[in-house]
């Protein structure tokens, strides 16, 4: 079983999960976390830069390859799981995977205070790895 941890780059949990998924087993990919907390960022400042406008820099060429590296890998995996807290890219590219046909599963980092029913379209919500891991050998 391949699976494609998703999060933020600011969430130092993400690493941490994947190697709890790791050590029970689990193939893992987490390798879009290596680019840093400020890659955002920085590939904003850049493109404005260089006078490009958000959707002009979606289309050129360090976004086009980042996006194509993290589809590749979604495309490939067979479960994704959403380590919160997480924001809108993460939950596009859960949905996109369960849209594919791939099981979804959200690990929430504390009971949330804000509900949100949308998270029924995950094949299951997990207060912990543990739960999760045990779901998944199930």
């Amino acid at each position: 079983m391949n699976i494609y941890v998703i999060g933020s780059l600011a969430n130092p949990q993400v690493p941490v999960v994947a190697n709890q998924l790791r050590q029970a087993g689990f193939d893992v990919f987490s390798s879009w976390y290596c680019a840093s907390e400020n890659a955002d960022i920085r590939w904003r400042e850049h493109e404005q830069g260089r006078g490009l406008t958000y959707a002009e820099a979606l289309k050129d060429f360090a976004a086009q390859h980042v996006f194509k590296f993290d589809k590749h890998h979604l495309d490939r995996c067979d479960v994704s799981v959403l380590v919160y807290p997480a924001g809108r890219s993460g939950h596009l590219e859960l949905g996109y995977a369960i849209g594919k046909g791939k099981r979804g599963y959200v690990v929430l980092d504390e009971e949330p205070q804000k509900w949100d029913v949308m998270l029924n379209f995950a094949d299951g919500t997990f207060m912990s790895v543990e739960e999760l891991v045990e779901c998944l050998k199930s």
